[in-house]
Order: structure tokens, then C-alpha cells, then sequence
């Protein structure tokens, strides 16, 4: 059965052949956009559709039996309800005059506004959580930047230290230097001081003997 016999099959349920081309439409549309958006359709009885992802592997080509790798992908996949997989096998009947699959009561069908909610909740969750690993990782990279701040600014202290000895050693080196400069200059100078004081001597010893000398006079 193709989509125009099945047309066919529910035209005289629906109201005439439009009114069931459009019903098929608009639920084969709602399935597939609910399943590629990651929802899971289910009809009570019926059964399931959803989207699978699949992980990169290794296949073999049925032609030259070639090694090939193929990409993720996801791809549809549609689960039987128990009822269905009841009648195909022959367990139970198909009733004459009432459907084939009963009328889900309500709450039955996912794929509406409860999935859609729970999907929008699953979606800000995710949201909610990247927000938190974003600012774990700003608040981790701020950490790290005002330690290598403070490592900076405790070598730059180590360096001014280091600076300012150097450069207090380099003084007191100098003025030891200046100090004994000056002592080498002063020793000299006492020196001749104490030379020439013996002369001073000398010369009042000559005046009080002319002295005496006018005296015996």
C-alpha cells in the first residue's frame, strides 16, 4: 500500500478523498518534524517513532568486501506496540468492525505539548549547565591571572630588594673607600706637624741663650 492507496483506504472514514489526503499529510508531517527535532513519537498500540544516533565505524563494502569508514549519523527508527506485534504474529485477531488499533486514552501520546515540554526542559538544562562550566572556567582563568599577578609582584619586591642591598653595599664599599682615603691624607700631615714641632723647640732654646749670655754681660 503507497500513500495515495492509503488515501483511498481512510477517504469514506474522513469525509472524501482531500479530507483524508490532508489528514495523512499532517500526521506523517508532525512525525517527521517531531522526530528530527530528538522527540520521541509513541502511539499506544501502534507503536514508536525516534531518532538514533549512531557512531562512526567500520564497515565492509558487499561489492569488493573493502574496509570503509563511515561517519556518525542518526537515522529514524520505528518501534512496534505491543498490540501491532499481537496481531502480525497472529496472538490476537483483527476485529471486523471496530480499528485495528484502539483510540489512546488521554496522556498516551508523547510526541505533544508534555514531550515538547520535557524537551524544553531538557534543552535549559543543558543551557544552564554550559552557563555554569563557562563561568567555572572564567572564574578558574581569573584565579589563575591574579596569581601569576601576584607572582609577578612578588618577584618584582625580590628584585627591588635585591636592588636596594646591592646598592647599599655599593655605598658603604665607597665611603670605607673615602674614609681611608682620608686617613692616608691625614696621616702625612701629622706627621710633618710633628717634625716641625722639635724646631719650635730648638729655636726658644737659642733665644733663652742669648739671653743668658746679655745677662753675664
Amino acid at each position: 500500500m503507497n500513500k495515495a492507496q492509503l488515501v483511498e483506504a481512510i477517504a469514506d472514514k474522513v469525509g472524501g478523498r482531500q479530507q483524508a489526503a490532508d489528514a495523512v499529510d499532517a500526521v506523517l508531517d508532525a512525525v517527521v518534524r517531531a522526530v528530527v527535532a530528538g522527540e520521541r513519537v509513541s502511539v499506544t498500540g501502534f507503536g514508536s517513532f525516534e531518532k538514533v544516533d549512531r557512531p562512526a565505524r567500520y564497515a565492509r563494502n558487499p561489492q569488493t568486501g573493502e574496509r570503509v569508514r563511515v561517519k556518525k549519523t542518526s537515522v529514524p527508527r520505528f518501534r512496534a506496540g505491543q498490540g501491532f506485534k499481537d496481531l502480525v504474529s497472529g496472538s490476537k485477531k483483527l476485529p471486523k468492525n471496530d480499528v485495528a488499533v484502539k483510540k489512546a486514552p488521554k496522556g498516551s501520546l508523547s510526541g505533544g505539548s508534555s514531550t515538547r515540554t520535557t524537551a524544553k526542559a531538557a534543552a535549559k538544562k543543558a543551557t544552564a549547565k554550559k552557563a555554569t562550566a563557562k563561568k567555572t572556567a572564567a572564574r578558574k582563568t581569573a584565579v589563575a591571572g591574579t596569581a601569576k599577578r601576584a607572582a609577578k609582584k612578588t618577584t618584582a619586591k625580590k628584585t627591588a630588594t635585591k636592588k636596594t642591598t646591592a646598592a647599599k653595599k655599593t655605598t658603604a664599599k665607597k665611603t670605607s673607600a673615602a674614609k681611608k682615603a682620608t686617613a692616608k691624607k691625614t696621616s702625612p700631615a701629622k706627621k710633618a706637624t710633628a717634625k716641625k714641632a722639635p724646631a719650635r723647640k730648638a729655636a726658644s732654646r737659642t733665644t733663652t741663650a742669648k739671653k743668658a749670655t746679655a745677662r753675664n754681660r
